[in-house]
This record gives C-alpha cells, structure tokens and sequence, in this order.
C-alpha cells in the first residue's frame, strides 16, 4: 500500500480492518523435505536408486523440459518401472490418459514439466523427486505442493548437482530453514550404474525414433521448427540436443 493510499485511508475511513495475504513461502508441516547433493553424470542412476528404495509408493519425478521427461520415461520403463509422461508435447487427451492411468493406480511414476505442478488433482502422491531444480522458489513450492496434502504425510527430494547449487540456496533462503541431507550409500548407488547404462543408451534410441516419426508428421503439417533447423525435442542429424531455450517457450 502506498503512501498516498494510506493517506486517503486514513481521511476517509473510520476504523477499517485491514487485510493482507501473508508472501511468504511456506509448506505443510506434514511435507518431509530434504536434498540430495550428487555429480551431475550420476543422476539418473540416483533416480534410480531412489525410486528402487520406495516399491509400491506413488511419486512424481519433475524434469525441466519436454525432452528429459520423455527420456526419463523411456529409461525408467526400460528398467520395470511403471512410469507415464505428462509434458507440453503431448496433445490433451494424451494428458488426461496419462493423469488417469496415475489417478488410477495402473502407473505409479508420473514424470512431468512444471505443467503438472500446478492445478492437477491428484488426491494422493508419496513422493515428489525434483530431478531439475526449479529455476525459482514458487514452482519449488508448487511442486512439493502435490505431496502431502489433506493432512496427509508426504516426501520431497531434490537432486543437487554441482550446477545446481545457487538455484537451490536460493529456495531455502525463501522458505527460510535448512533441508536435511537424504543419506545414501554411494557405493550402493553405483552398484546400478552399469545397468543404468544400457538403459540410457535404449532410452536414447527411442528417442531419436521418436524424433523421426514426429519429424515425419511436422513435415506434411508444416510443423515450425526451431534455431538452427533444430526442433523442440532438441534433436539434429541424428543426436539428441537439449534444446532448452525452444523446450522453455514452448512449455510457456
């Protein structure tokens, strides 16, 4: 309120009761919070690892872009989970079926854009893992926000490489406390690695069909690509690139 608004108040009012919506961020206090600091080429192998160690739970995995939650999908089915994409490539039915599958229980792993994080109902998610970092405090807490709700309990992990450090600190300082540190054993993790492997190189080859197949129709229907020649899957001359500036404008 400024000055001159307070002035005008204060002239014509008589004892007015005043109301204001509290900014600051917050969470439930039934929302388990912690972190998980790890070297940027491991990460999907501790996604792995994490999701291993909760069989049967439900969670929501949230990437950055379109891209890596395709990918993530094709890793993670490769290896027995029972995970469905939601992201802004896909049209609104494929949306509604994918939610419906998750609701439903038939899939267990939702991975997701921010698309998801906000709007969604989704009565009862165990876990959100935030595999990409947020780029700011409000969707961390929109994201977190699908677990632990109606006065359930619930987790939340986020994965913290060394890149990620300053977009992180950046969330606590808003929420204003420290998160815990969710241990692990390295040399459990990596027991994984090398099948992980073979499934990250499976996951990319089903991404470059992918690519060819919506390049074919992008083609008969004019489909607009992006810098470069390159479209929004990130893909060209047969290599996967994550295009993250056209993936960004096109999420919204």
């Amino acid at each position: 309120m400024t000055s001159k608004v307070q002035k005008l108040q204060r002239a014509s009012l008589t004892n007015p009761v005043r109301v204001a919506v509290n900014t600051k961020y917050t969470t439930v206090s039934t929302l388990i919070q912690s972190y998980l600091f790890l070297p940027f080429k491991y990460k999907d192998t501790y996604l792995v690892f994490l999701l291993n160690e909760m069989p049967g739970q439900s969670g929501i995995v949230f990437a950055r872009t379109c891209n890596d939650t395709q990918r993530l999908t094709f890793l993670l089915r490769t290896l027995g989970f029972k995970a469905v994409p939601i992201h802004g490539q896909l049209s609104q039915n494929q949306r509604l079926g994918a939610l419906n599958k998750f609701r439903s229980g038939e899939r267990n792993i939702l991975i997701a854009t921010d698309v998801a994080a906000r709007g969604l109902d989704i009565p009862q998610v165990d876990c959100v893992i935030n595999f990409d970092i947020p780029t700011d405090s409000k969707s961390y807490i929109h994201r977190v926000g699908r677990t632990a709700r109606a006065g359930r309990a619930g987790k939340s992990i986020s994965l913290v490489t060394q890149y990620d450090l300053e977009l992180y600190l950046r969330i606590e300082t808003a929420l204003g406390k420290k998160l815990s540190e969710y241990s692990v054993e390295k040399e459990q993790v990596m027991l994984l690695q090398e099948r992980v492997g073979e499934a990250q190189r499976e996951a990319i080859l089903k991404m470059k069909d992918l690519h060819e197949k919506r390049g074919d129709k992008g083609k008969e229907g004019g489909k607009a690509k992006g810098k470069k020649g390159k479209n929004v899957w990130g893909v060209k001359g047969g290599r996967i690139e994550k295009n993250r500036d056209e993936l960004d404008n096109e999420e919204g």
